[in-house]
């Protein structure tokens, strides 16, 4: 696994063997990051990493500038595994919580710009997913919530989805806060 942008282009990281992990290949992370670097300047973000795994998005935000990023992950040789990572590469800006995502999302006070969500494709929950974290009040008002699912997934009728990217085997779908929807009442006829 390697870092593709930023300051930290070329990176190498490497996971645990004995971690199951599917993180996202970089075919997708370099599709992914186009869109957003054209879409927010990733040097003045907060990011938050749900399901984090090996913390491979978390340091494509850093290495891009991000500011702050939180990454939630309940597996503890997962968030032990981003921890050392972070402080051996001298990431200090990202912070490791371990916790069940849906728990976290009770619970956070936080806000970020950008809301990154990778969880098993398998995850029984995985629908109710974009509607936890939008309910949960954590998105700035111009702020992206971004799952990553596989094409058994489908959220397109979902009210809040913007788009969807492909990327291989690779979904993305881009969510928007309520807040930033602009609502055009119906016409009376008046």
């Amino acid at each position: 696994m390697r870092i593709i942008g930023g300051q930290f282009k070329g990176r190498q990281i490497l996971p645990d063997r004995r971690l199951s992990l599917r993180p996202t290949t970089d075919f997708a992370k370099e599709g992914l990051f186009n869109i957003l670097s054209g879409r927010y300047d990733m040097e003045n973000i907060r990011a938050l990493d749900l399901f984090a795994g090996t913390g491979s998005i978390a340091y494509e935000f850093v290495s891009r500038g991000a500011i702050d990023v939180h990454c939630v992950d309940i597996h503890p040789k997962h968030a032990a595994f981003i921890r050392s990572t972070a402080k051996q590469s001298g990431f200090n800006n990202i912070r490791v919580v371990r916790d069940d995502v849906f728990h976290f999302l009770s619970i956070c006070k936080a806000t970020y710009d950008i809301v990154f969500a990778d969880p098993p494709y398998e995850t029984d929950n995985i629908a109710t997913l974009p509607d936890a974290v939008l309910q949960a009040d954590i998105l700035a008002a111009n702020g992206t919530l971004i799952v990553e699912h596989s094409r058994r997934t489908d959220f397109s009728a979902h009210p809040l989805l913007t788009e969807q990217r492909h990327y291989g085997n690779v979904r993305f779908s881009f969510f928007k806060p309520p807040a930033s929807c602009i609502f055009t009442p119906p016409s009376t006829g008046l």
